[in-house]
C-alpha cells in the first residue's frame, strides 16, 4: 500500500543531565522508503538511532514510537529485542569477528543448532539464501578478514537481514568506500526497497541523499526542521535548514600568498616495514611552499596515506629518494623525530589514531607535547592547563570545559582536539589526512577557516582529501596519485574535476 506509515515517533523528548538531546521530535516514516536523516554533528540524529535501537530504553524519554502499529516498548538495553522486532542497524565503525566466516559472522550468537550441536550446513546455506536473495555478491565460506570494506559491510548488511529486518538504519555507510563500492551500495539499497525494506539512511555527503532517499528529515539542535520529500529540496536548501543559515560559499577564500619552498620530496620509493617486497610508495615527486595549501588527490588505494604516514616517518620504508627540508636533505625515523624537525601529522582515522577517547580534552591536546611542561621528572599541570585552554579557544572547541571526555564530544570538536595537539607543536608543516572525514557541513566550514588562518600564519599544509570538490575547493595546486606515483601537479588555475581524474586513473 503506497504511503503505509511502518515508523511514526510522536513528540519524543530525550534528556542527558543539563543536555536536552531530542526535543518534540515528530517524524513519520513509510514502508519500504528509504528515509534520510542528516544534520550537523550533536544534532540528535546518534541520541534517536539509539532509541530505536534499545540503548535508551522506553521510559527513559517522552513521547510516544508507534512501530507496525504498535507502540514501540523497548526495555532497558534490550538490543535484541529490537532486532526481534525486525529493527537493524549498520553502524559506521563495523561489528564483524574478522577471523570468522562470513556464515559464522551472519548467524553469531543465534546458530541454527541440531542433536549434536551447530547445524554447519544449514548455516552456510541460510547465509547463502539470503546473499542471493539480495544481490550480495560474497561467499558465505570466505574469511571477513580476507575481504574489502565493500564487501564486510554487505556481510553487515546479511546480518541484519537474517534478522528478518523490516527497518535497517545505516549509519554513514560509505565513509570509508571506494567510488565503486559505493555505487553497489546503492544497488543493493534500491534492492532492499524493492523487497520493502525500509531504511532510514544517515550521512554527512548530501549528494548521497539526493541520489538513493525519497525524503529526508534535517534535525538542528534536537528538533525537527523539517521533513520533505528529497525532491523538493536542494544542496543549498538542505545546508541552510542544518546549519540555520545561509552558505554562499561552501569553501571560504582564504588571502594566503605562498611564499618560498619550504619541502622537496624526489622520485621517493618506500615499502612496507613488515612486507619489504611490498613496495607502497613508488616513484612521488612534490614540492611544498610555505603558506600554501597543497591537496593530494587520487583513487581509494593510490598510496596517499601511504606517503604522508611515511613522511611522518610512522609507516613506509624509505629505499630510495630524498626528502629535503629547508634545503637541507633529511630522514625522519619516527613521529617524534618528524616533530621535532616541525612535521606533525593529522591522522585520517581520529578515532584509532589521534585521540584517546576516554581521557579528557585538556589530556589529548598536551599528549604529544609533555615535554614542553616537564621539570626535573614533573610535569607543570598549571602550565599544561593554560596552554591547552589557549588551543581550546584558538580552534573554537565546543565543550563544556577541558575536563570532559573527548568520547562526549561531536565529531567537528574532536577533530578540533586533534588538530590543536598537533598545532603545540609548533609545526612548519601540517598533513592533514582526510580532515573533514564524517563530519557535518558546518564544523567542515569551520575547519576550511581554521586552514585559511593557518596558511596566512605561514605555515605549510598538505591535505588529502576523497572529495574532489573539497581538494579543488581548498587547494593552492594538486598533487594527483596513482597505484603510488605521483602523475602530476596542477596549478590553481588549471584544476578541474576531469583533468584529476585522468591523471588519478593513469589515462593522462
Amino acid at each position: 500500500m503506497p504511503n503505509e506509515i511502518i515508523l511514526d515517533i510522536q513528540n519524543v523528548t530525550k534528556q542527558f543531565p543539563g543536555v536536552i538531546a531530542l526535543k518534540d521530535v515528530s517524524i513519520k516514516i513509510n514502508r519500504g522508503e528509504i528515509h534520510g536523516i542528516c544534520g550537523e554533528n550533536g544534532a540528535g540524529k546518534s541520541t534517536l538511532m539509539m532509541i530505536l535501537k534499545g540503548v535508551h530504553p522506553w521510559g527513559s524519554y517522552e513521547g510516544k514510537i508507534n512501530y507496525d502499529d504498535e507502540e514501540l516498548k523497548l526495555e532497558n538495553r534490550s538490543i535484541r529485542q529490537a532486532s526481534d522486532a525486525g529493527i537493524a542497524i549498520v553502524y559506521q565503525e563495523l561489528t564483524l569477528v574478522p577471523n570468522m566466516t562470513v556464515g559464522e559472522n551472519v548467524f553469531l550468537g543465534r546458530e541454527p543448532k541440531d542433536h549434536i550441536g551447530i547445524n554447519w550446513n544449514k548455516l552456510y546455506a541460510d547465509t547463502q539464501k539470503i546473499l542471493d536473495k539480495y544481490n550480495l555478491d560474497i561467499d558465505a565460506n570466505a574469511l571477513v578478514k580476507n575481504l574489502g570494506v565493500g564487501k564486510m559491510q554487505m556481510t553487515e548488511i546479511a546480518k541484519a537481514l537474517s534478522e528478518d529486518a523490516k527497518i535497517l538504519i545505516l549509519d554513514e555507510p560509505t565513509s570509508a568506500l571506494t567510488d565503486a563500492e559505493i555505487d553497489r551500495l546503492m544497488e543493493i539499497l534500491e534492492n532492499l526497497k524493492s523487497h520493502g525494506v525500509t531504511c532510514i539512511y544517515i550521512t554527512h555527503k548530501l549528494p548521497e541523499l539526493f541520489r538513493i532517499t525519497d525524503s529526508i528529515t534535517v534535525l538542528r539542535d534536537g528538533k525537527v526542521i523539517t521533513t520533505q520529500p528529497t525532491s523538493d529540496l536542494n544542496e543549498g536548501m538542505l545546508i541552510k535548514h542544518m546549519v540555520g543559515r545561509e552558505m554562499k560559499e561552501r569553501f571560504p577564500k582564504g588571502k594566503r600568498k605562498p611564499g618560498e619552498e619550504i619541502l622537496s620530496v624526489e622520485d621517493l620509493h618506500a615499502v612496507d616495514p613488515n612486507e619489504t617486497s611490498k613496495e607502497i610508495v613508488k616513484g612521488v615527486d612534490l614540492n611544498l611552499r610555505e603558506g600554501e595549501i597543497l591537496g593530494i588527490a587520487g583513487l581509494m588505494g593510490s598510496g596517499r596515506t601511504e606517503l604522508v604516514s611515511t613522511l611522518f616517518g610512522e609507516y613506509g620504508k624509505i629505499t630510495h629518494g630524498k626528502v629535503i627540508l629547508e634545503g637541507q636533505e633529511i630522514s625522519v625515523s619516527s613521529a617524534n623525530d618528524a616533530m621535532k624537525k616541525g612535521i606533525s601529522l593529522v591522522p585520517e582515522d581520529r578515532k584509532r589514531y589521534g585521540l584517546v577517547l576516554i581521557q579528557s580534552v585538556q589530556k589529548n591536546i598536551s599528549l604529544a607535547n609533555l615535554d614542553q611542561f616537564s621539570t626535573w621528572y614533573q610535569i607543570d599541570f598549571n602550565a599544561e592547563l593554560n596552554a591547552s585552554d589557549t588551543f581550546a579557544q584558538k580552534l573554537a572547541i565546543k565543550a563544556p570545559n577541558l575536563s570532559v571526555l573527548c568520547q562526549t564530544l561531536s565529531g567537528g570538536n574532536q577533530q578540533k582536539v586533534v588538530i590543536a595537539k598537533w598545532l603545540m607543536s609548533n609545526p612548519k608543516i601540517l598533513i592533514m589526512d582526510d580532515p573533514t572525514r564524517g563530519i557535518d557541513v558546518g564544523a567542515k566550514y569551520e575547519i576550511y577557516k581554521l586552514m585559511n588562518q593557518l596558511a596566512e600564519e605561514g605555515i605549510a599544509i598538505i591535505m588529502i582529501s576523497s572529495e574532489l570538490e573539497e581538494v579543488i575547493g581548498m587547494s593552492d595546486r594538486i598533487m594527483v596519485m596513482s597505484e603510488g606515483r605521483s602523475m602530476g601537479t596542477l596549478d590553481k588555475d588549471k584544476i578541474n574535476q576531469e583533468k584529476i581524474m585522468q591523471l588519478a586513473t593513469g589515462l593522462a
